[in-house]
């Protein structure tokens, strides 16, 4: 069952769903998805009813709240240049940042503990292009309260940049997967080994690889490189990182 919330920060209500299993009281243990770029929209309801279902409570953040109310971004369009398209994901990814990206996640880990129907003493996260590297960091800037953190197709997770999520390997406590999408500009070779050996050295319980024949946006079922199988591996090994973490 999905419910549309509002989680308060220090910027104002920030725009989020909730998801419970379809049968069943609670409490249940507590997860959060950190959306890919193309925004909200039907395929990350599914996946966020998917992750319920298996006996999660499932909180879904807009990212994008801050640039207020939008219609659906069609991000095939973008990318093909259509004008209008550019432009709403211009707007779209100019009103979130490393910072505020981190404030919105403490936000999210502040009011799933006042949920009587979640328990967050420990959550597990997960995320998706750019979300990936956003589930990471957060694993990293919040190791008390997060017992596990996925990535798949994350972008930018092992960089130069003096944010890059991989330098805090050595504050993360929580057990890490990852998986890189392959032919990805945003996380090559070079990143992947970079990543793995920053928390191997970090000694954090990770699973850090790319996965054959998985390009970049392959999990959510509306992207035009959706790979069905892909995706059910990913539930597989998401749900079995999670179930070992919080159940």
């Amino acid at each position: 069952m999905r419910q549309d919330v509002s989680i308060p920060t220090p910027e104002g209500d920030a725009r989020a769903f909730a998801f419970t299993p379809d049968a069943g009281q609670g409490p249940w243990p507590a997860a959060i998805i950190f959306m890919d770029a193309p925004a909200i929209r039907p395929a990350l309801f599914e996946m966020g009813q998917r992750l319920a279902d298996a006996g999660y409570y499932v909180l879904l953040p807009d990212l994008f709240w801050r640039a207020g109310p939008y219609p659906p971004l069609d991000i095939v369009k973008a990318r093909a240049g259509d004008p209008e398209m550019v432009a709403l994901f211009q707007k779209l990814r100019g009103s979130t940042g490393v910072e505020k990206q981190m404030a919105d996640a403490e936000a999210c880990l502040d009011w799933l503990a006042t949920q009587p129907q979640a328990r967050a003493g420990k959550v597990g996260v997960t995320g998706y292009c750019m979300g990936g590297s956003i589930a990471l960091r957060a694993a990293g800037t919040f190791p008390d309260r997060i017992a596990a953190a996925a990535s798949f197709h994350g972008g930018n997770m092992a960089t130069d940049d003096e944010k890059s999520p991989h330098r805090l390997a050595d504050r993360i406590t929580a057990k890490v997967l990852v998986a890189g999408a392959e032919q990805d500009g945003s996380y090559d070779e070079a990143q992947d080994e970079r990543l793995r050996g920053a928390l191997k050295d970090a000694g954090v319980d990770a699973q850090v690889s790319i996965w054959p024949g998985c390009r970049h946006g392959w999990v959510p079922s509306d992207m035009p490189v959706h790979n069905p199988e892909g995706a059910e591996r990913h539930w597989r090994e998401l749900v079995g990182l999670f179930d070992g973490a919080l159940k």
